[in-house]
């Protein structure tokens, strides 16, 4: 799931305080899609971004996104640059990165194995990984409500147990240090649109559901802040798993 409403805030499921980018760093954004955290790194002092996607379109969206904040000063300084390519073969060398994020992806991609090993690969010895993915129960309803849901081209092929993934994570050269859940609000949104048809945008109690998350978004108000915290342990659209990679020194 990927939410970004045009001049306006974006829906993040990583936590950008828990990742430390000082001047100079290298970002890579793997599954970009429209680039909302790829912008919001772009927003930090000196911070440079990569991004890529296997949808021309939606790195297209980024870049044009990217120039945008350009234009309107509301960048960091730092150099970006967006690219369309396959997160299985990444065309970078090893270690090239300090951080790789990789939200809302691996549920796409047929070789799954192979696109951990490539996120791997190219991020710098003791930094960090940021692995997002539907949550097991969420998206079990989803499934269970929608055969056309997780049939369409491109959509979700899997769903991950948490147990699973943190395991082909860290057997592919990573330590999780720490999880988080995100994004409790929307998953009755999805709930409801598999149920009338998860393109059935026009349903009203979709439009309705829809607009109330974009205030939601738009506005923050404390209710709903702390109804997401505490519904998220219990129905939270996404799982993040915070990642460090191993140092062959022991840093």
């Amino acid at each position: 799931m990927s939410w970004m409403f045009t001049g306006r805030p974006s829906v993040l499921t990583v936590d950008f305080s828990r990742l430390h980018l000082p001047k100079g760093s290298w970002v890579l954004d793997a599954g970009c899609g429209s680039g909302r955290h790829l912008s919001e790194a772009f927003r930090r002092r000196d911070v440079n971004v990569v991004g890529i996607d296997m949808s021309r379109k939606d790195a297209d969206t980024a870049n044009r996104t990217l120039n945008t904040m350009i234009g309107a000063a509301q960048d960091g300084g730092g150099i970006k640059l967006v690219s369309m390519s396959d997160i299985t073969r990444l065309p970078f060398q090893d270690e090239s990165f300090d951080v790789v994020i990789c939200s809302e992806v691996l549920e796409h991609i047929p070789d799954h194995v192979q696109a951990i090993r490539e996120i791997v690969r190219v991020l710098r010895p003791g930094k960090s990984l940021v692995v997002s993915v539907p949550r097991y129960l969420p998206e079990r309803i989803c499934w269970a409500l929608s055969s056309d849901y997780h049939h369409e081209e491109g959509g979700h092929i899997r769903i991950f147990r948490k147990k699973e993934l943190r395991g082909l994570l860290e057997n592919a050269g990573t330590r999780c240090i720490g999880t988080a859940w995100a994004h409790s609000l929307h998953s009755p949104y999805w709930w409801l649109k598999c149920l009338v048809g998860h393109k059935n945008d026009e349903f009203p109690l979709v439009r309705l559901y829809h607009r109330f998350l974009v205030w939601d978004i738009m506005k923050k108000p404390f209710l709903t802040r702390l109804l997401d915290r505490v519904l998220n342990p219990v129905i939270s659209k996404s799982i993040v798993l915070y990642l460090r990679k191993g140092d062959p020194y022991g840093a």
